[in-house]
């Protein structure tokens, strides 16, 4: 008898501790199935503004490939001039400000005053060189707007660096600021 009640004992300690240790790695895969729910939200979102906007993509490694490389290249910032722009840029960037939603149409009051014209000027005549557009970050749609009006405005070589300066700055590539 008193064998058994010591047994029962030790099962049911082992039985506590397994259900304590087991109770926080189940958190955590919970955690990690609902983060892949947002990872794939986000993935989605940008694969159809890439469809819907008729553009390309280029990763933080192709676009330093690429400017190490000399390739030949416009590479504009979307962010605001004050409060992005002149604190930190991607490496010979220009800036051309756009914004967020979706803009159909050219609205001067939300490209800071600044027309088709402007843009085209920025961009330059040649429509067959490659045109990179960014914003802040994965999820900031700024570059969308302005890789799809390069694509409207007829550039053929139209690339969104989606990572945009964060991910810039997350592979330790230096950055650029307005003195």
């Amino acid at each position: 008898m008193m064998l058994t009640g010591k047994w029962m004992l030790k099962l049911t300690m082992i039985g506590v501790l397994v259900i304590g240790l087991s109770c926080p790695a189940m958190a955590l895969l919970e955690n990690k199935f609902e983060k892949e729910v947002e990872k794939e939200a986000g993935a989605v979102k940008l694969v159809r503004e890439v469809q819907r906007g008729g553009y390309d993509l280029v990763t933080t490694e192709e676009l330093k490939g690429w400017m190490d490389s000399g390739r030949d290249m416009v590479v504009v910032d979307t962010m605001p001039y004050e409060d992005s722009y002149k604190k930190m840029h991607v490496l010979g960037a220009v800036q051309f400000l756009f914004p967020i939603p979706d803009m159909d149409a050219w609205d001067t009051k939300e490209t800071d005053g600044k027309s088709q014209d402007d843009f085209i000027q920025l961009l330059g005549s040649d429509k067959d060189k490659a045109i990179v557009i960014y914003c802040g970050f994965v999820k900031c749609t700024r570059s969308h707007n302005g890789a799809a009006w390069a694509v409207k405005l007829g550039y053929k070589h139209v690339y969104r660096y989606s990572g945009g300066v964060f991910a810039w700055k997350g592979a330790k590539y230096p950055v650029e600021k307005v003195e």
